[in-house]
């Protein structure tokens, strides 16, 4: 498999530190309100990259942060005049919700800052040993990026011309502008935790340095995260975690692109900023995960009420796929046709087509193509008039394969009728049958007043709700 990385600016294939194993960090959302659609990107995207690489038979250690402690979840608690624990428990269940509903699967470990204040100290008091890190009189402890030769090289910029849209805000004892908090000194009515340099409570940045260490080591091998958190969150990151531990921090870095909305960067100010609550209440969750992989991840992704609209037409066009299947298999005869071994082949060599996008950095949206044409082929090939059943089961596993991959088709209900509708079924079937069309059609009208829409195909009635 071959990755872009950050770091390098190039592809390069995957080589992991313990063969068979992979390590990723993917940095998880503060949780002070509803995650939005910019947030649903990475956790679709990397939460197909863990499925892909588990499929591909890597046991994958996947930890997923939840920044519990911030300026913003403090603000938020003011304002709703209760504490942050309180806000920010509120907002985990509410992410789960919308996480499950994107069929988001659970990390192997979701840390919490407030989790790991003892790891976060412990780092900090080596960096202000050895001299990258300096404590201010307010409690405050800062890190000196001057300090970090290579500070810079994650985002590719010369730490002079990071420096020209840095500032010293009032109140803050930093020596220089570019220099980070890793430590806060509490304020007054602010939730605080003990430390060698008083009360207080870690900034924002060294939080992850201190989960991935406690958690996966102090070198890993994937770092992601949305395109926006390059500089500064993943720059500080490496500097603080190389600075403390003398190692690389990631060997690969992955990025997903921004999402844009009807043609314009999605933000609060412009106002066309969604929530995946929002968005999903109108369409549904499922269209959002599929719109947030149909483009390959570095690429940026434009929501629409068209596109949303063209990503449920897709999903319609995967699950009727899937529900002839059922309804051949139903109906399937033992008989295989002359050609079943070059129907197989053809099969399988959408699989072949699926496992070189997604070895291509992940390329989903060529690996939906190979879906698509997989539908096609059965479609013209297993959906027959009579279909086989080794070849409906050989296409059924497949499509479910490929399908559970992506994270797609897992709304899929199994429905029943009642007696009563089954005998109407029965009797228009017999009324054509008899060619008693009139009779056939009244039928026809009948169930579709009750609901129930039928469809006359070559291999019988299929019926669905309206």
């Amino acid at each position: 498999m071959k990755i872009y990385n950050t770091l390098t600016r190039r592809k390069e294939t995957l080589k992991t530190i313990t063969e068979g194993e992979v390590k990723i960090y993917a940095c998880g959302p503060t949780v002070y309100n509803f995650i939005h659609i910019g947030n649903a990107r990475p956790l679709c995207v990397f939460d197909t990259m863990r499925r892909y690489m588990e499929y591909r038979g890597l046991k994958v250690n996947f930890v997923q942060n939840f920044t519990d402690i911030d300026d913003k979840i403090i603000r938020r608690a003011n304002e709703e005049g209760t504490d942050y624990k309180t806000v920010s428990e509120k907002y985990i269940e509410e992410f789960w919700k919308d996480a499950k509903g994107m069929n988001i699967r659970e990390a192997t470990v979701h840390p919490k800052a407030t989790e790991n204040i003892d790891e976060i100290i412990s780092i900090i008091e080596t960096l202000v040993e050895k001299g990258f890190a300096y404590p201010v009189e307010n409690g405050d402890v800062y890190f000196s990026p001057k300090k970090f030769n290579e500070y810079g090289k994650l985002s590719h910029q010369p730490l002079e011309d990071l420096e020209a849209g840095a500032r010293i805000n009032i109140g803050e004892l930093k020596k220089e502008p570019m220099d980070f908090a890793l430590w806060k000194g509490a304020k007054e009515g602010e939730p605080y935790w003990e430390s060698p340099w008083g009360k207080g409570r870690p900034g924002w940045h060294i939080e992850c340095s201190a989960m991935v260490r406690r958690y996966l080591g102090e070198t890993i091998d994937i770092h992601c995260g949305g395109q926006d958190l390059i500089f500064p969150h993943h720059e500080n990151e490496i500097a603080q975690s190389e600075c403390c531990n003398g190692v690389p921090f990631a060997n690969y870095w992955m990025h997903n692109g921004y999402i844009n909305v009807d043609n314009v960067k999605m933000s609060k100010s412009l106002g066309n900023f969604f929530t995946v609550r929002e968005v999903a209440e109108k369409y549904g969750y499922e269209p959002i995960r599929y719109l947030m992989i149909s483009s390959q991840y570095r690429s940026p992704i434009n929501y629409s009420i068209d596109i949303i609209e063209q990503c449920k037409a897709s999903l319609v066009r995967l699950y009727n796929c899937r529900d002839s299947l059922d309804f051949a298999a139903a109906n399937a005869v033992d008989a295989l046709p002359e050609n079943a071994q070059e129907i197989k082949d053809t099969l399988n060599s959408r699989r072949e087509q699926f496992i070189k996008a997604m070895d291509d950095d992940l390329n989903t949206a060529d690996a939906i193509s190979s879906v698509f044409e997989l539908v096609r082929d059965i479609n013209t090939s297993v959906i027959t008039d009579k279909p086989s059943a080794e070849l409906v089961r050989f296409a059924t596993e497949l499509f479910d394969e490929l399908t559970g991959v992506l994270g797609l088709v897992y709304n899929r209900k199994t429905e029943s009728l009642d007696s009563e509708i089954e005998a109407l079924i029965e009797a228009r079937q017999e009324a054509r049958k008899n060619k008693n069309w009139s009779e056939a059609d009244r039928i026809r009208d009948e169930l579709k007043a009750q609901g129930i829409v039928l469809e006359d195909t070559p291999q019988g009635v299929k019926w669905h709700r309206a």
